[in-house]
């Protein structure tokens, strides 16, 4: 239910409260039919209007239980509600997090509106549904199963006028209800897109709910716009057996469905056209007619069957490592700065594009280190799900905020003690949790969710990205003190097609992988000029898949390679007459596209699974009509 962001007419509201309560008249036109339909309710459960409800918290072992229970729903939301109470502590207002049955497991904001929402138990551990408290937004959304703003005397109870406040409840894939998200603040105080704040919170929460995959189910992420795909505005729809049986919002509005049709409508009637074709082209179209783009996530058999593994704590790594990486002599020298820089206790910052080696550098960094007899604990804050981060970085206390585990989690930079934290990809870590690892790295100590003594920190720290921050901080997506706090030694790895010497890297590194096998020159000479976009990683596959296809003993030529390759013997592109740094990334990018198609003969589909991309990806970097294909 959505208003204009005025303040309600206070004179109009008292008319309307004095014609229901005293007269018994239903004053229709003169309050929103949710809240005349929510009074009617709250009389009918005997509450007094005039009085305040007799709201008593539940003790703090009974909170805590409470919050263990519903974990899951905490973890998920804890990023938005962070970012939320950022904002909300400087407007004067509160967030609010609670079960489906109005339990408020969270609560966090402006202190001052805070101490005054506890005088009337507006806290955690008070139950805030209509049967105990009258119309609220808390109580009222949950009836309703919608967004809900109550503002001021429109609260049932008299002492609750003081309150402006906008709830959203929370559904899981399945459609069940599990939470209300709400902001509430004084009422003296118009609600500045409250209401819009919380719905765009609600929509990632969900979204996150697929994160880790539905069991059995093939996984359809959909959207007509595919700048769309991977947001919280993407349509995600879970089929098994041909049954719709989860999906998020905006799922449901692609198709004019409710969350009554689940466990009803079946992939036919949506349709037309194989899951196939949205596998192998990346489109597919509805019984309307309109082309969704999108992908399929395959069945899964667990719940955590689809998390992503981003987190790896390994052991001390002293003395030499069996897969030792190769390193020129430019990276060497790179490597002696970086590990005094390192060990003077100076972070240390590895640039370079996806497939360059910065795990691989940081990790030999370590292993040449003073820390080397210490843990190398590795996230990456690109794969973790925001709701995980702050809990996995900074641990908790038993039950205070998190139920993950009764005994609490010490978190992983405390798992780094003495040793190096890597974080990769920090480019992508959340805005809300920058300031918190600033606070950390500034002061080397903290305090783990849910309170408890502050715990002193001694790591190194080393961070990773492909994004360039500086561009980040310009555009607000990174901030300025964290960036300057982490970039003090900046190390830049160069993407493999500018490497010199590329012939000598590949046959050494095909004397590892090859295990007797044998290049000969043709095919040594193409893997060599070939641009490799997704770098050494590209690379390193590209060699062992060949291992892997070849007899002990055999000779690879240049008839084993993969199409895109062979391509440069009969001049399919121009990239075979002049040095792969002659062209623009981008160029180079789109004559290899180009080159692949050509060589599997117009066969899209093919040629997107020999450069490892979707097929969608491919049609639109190459401005094709995936419909003529």
């Amino acid at each position: 239910m959505s208003r204009p962001t005025t303040p309600p007419d206070a004179l109009r509201i008292d008319q309307a409260r004095r014609a229901f309560f005293e007269s018994g008249r239903a004053p229709v036109g003169q309050v929103p039919p949710a809240i005349l339909q929510s009074w009617r309710r709250s009389l009918g459960f005997g509450l007094a209007a005039n009085a305040r409800p007799a709201i008593e918290p539940v003790d703090a072992p009974r909170l805590r239980t409470m919050r263990e229970q519903h974990e899951q729903l905490w973890r998920l939301a804890r990023a938005e509600v962070e970012m939320l109470a950022a904002d909300a502590a400087n407007t004067g207002s509160i967030v609010l997090l609670t079960d489906a049955d109005g339990w408020i497991l969270d609560a966090e904001g402006n202190a001052d509106f805070l101490d005054k929402a506890g005088r009337i138990a507006l806290m955690p551990g008070a139950c805030w549904n209509e049967a105990r408290v009258g119309t609220n937004a808390i109580g009222t959304a949950i009836v309703d199963g919608c967004p809900v703003e109550v503002r001021g005397a429109e609260h049932y109870a008299a002492p609750h006028r003081i309150l402006n406040c906008s709830a959203v409840p929370v559904f899981d894939p399945c459609g069940r209800m599990v939470g209300v998200l709400d902001i509430s603040g004084d009422a003296a105080v118009a609600p500045m897109h409250a209401l819009g704040l919380a719905q765009l919170a609600v929509a990632n929460i969900e979204h996150r709910y697929f994160d880790e995959g539905i069991v059995d189910a093939d996984l359809l992420r959909v959207h007509a716009n595919p700048a769309l795909l991977g947001s919280a505005r993407e349509g995600l729809l879970a089929f098994r057996n041909g049954r719709l049986v989860a999906a998020n919002r905006a799922g449901l509005a692609l198709f004019g469905l409710e969350r009554g049709d689940l466990g009803h409508a079946s992939y036919e009637a949506l349709f037309d056209g194989a899951l196939s074709r949205l596998r192998d082209d990346g489109v597919l179209q509805d019984r309307s007619g309109r082309l969704l783009h999108g992908h399929v996530d395959g069945p899964t058999r667990s719940r955590r069957a689809r998390a992503a593994m981003p987190i790896t704590v390994s052991a001390s790594t002293s003395g030499a490592a069996s897969d030792t990486p190769l390193f020129d002599g430019g990276l060497e020298a790179e490597l002696a700065r970086a590990c005094r820089v390192l060990d003077a206790g100076i972070p240390v910052l590895v640039l370079g594009e996806t497939g360059t080696g910065k795990e691989v550098f940081s990790r030999e960094l370590h292993r040449r280190s003073a820390r080397s007899g210490k843990p190398f604990v590795a996230v990456n804050c690109a794969a973790l799900p925001e709701g995980l981060i702050e809990a996995e970085l900074f641990g908790y206390e038993s039950g205070a905020f998190t139920g993950a585990r009764k005994e609490g989690s010490t978190g992983l930079l405390r798992q780094a003690d003495g040793g190096v934290l890597f974080l990769d990809e920090i480019g992508d870590m959340p805005l809300a949790l920058q300031p918190r690892l600033l606070r950390v790295l500034q002061d080397r100590e903290l305090s783990p969710l849910g309170g408890g003594k502050p715990v002193k920190l001694d790591f190194a720290l080393v961070c990773a990205t492909h994004r360039d921050l500086e561009d980040a901080v310009a555009d607000g997506r990174f901030r300025a003190d964290l960036y300057y706090r982490v970039s003090h030694h900046r190390v830049a790895l160069a993407p493999l097609r500018e490497l010199p010497g590329r012939d000598e890297l590949v046959r050494t590194l095909w004397q590892r992988i090859g295990q007797g096998r044998r290049l000969d020159d043709e095919a040594a000479s193409l893997l060599a000029g070939y641009a490799w976009p997704g770098n050494l990683r590209q690379l390193v596959a590209s060699l062992r898949t060949l291992a892997a296809l070849s007899e002990p003993g055999s000779v690879i030529g240049a008839d084993a390679l993969p199409a895109y390759l062979r391509a440069r013997m009969s001049g399919e592109t121009a990239m075979s007459a002049a040095p792969v740094t002659a062209a623009p990334l981008e160029t180079i990018t789109l004559m290899t596209m180009r080159a692949a198609v050509e060589a599997c003969g117009g066969n899209f589909a093919r040629a997107a699974r020999q450069l490892g991309i979707s097929r969608s990806t491919l049609y639109r970097r190459l401005g094709q009509d995936p419909r003529r294909h």
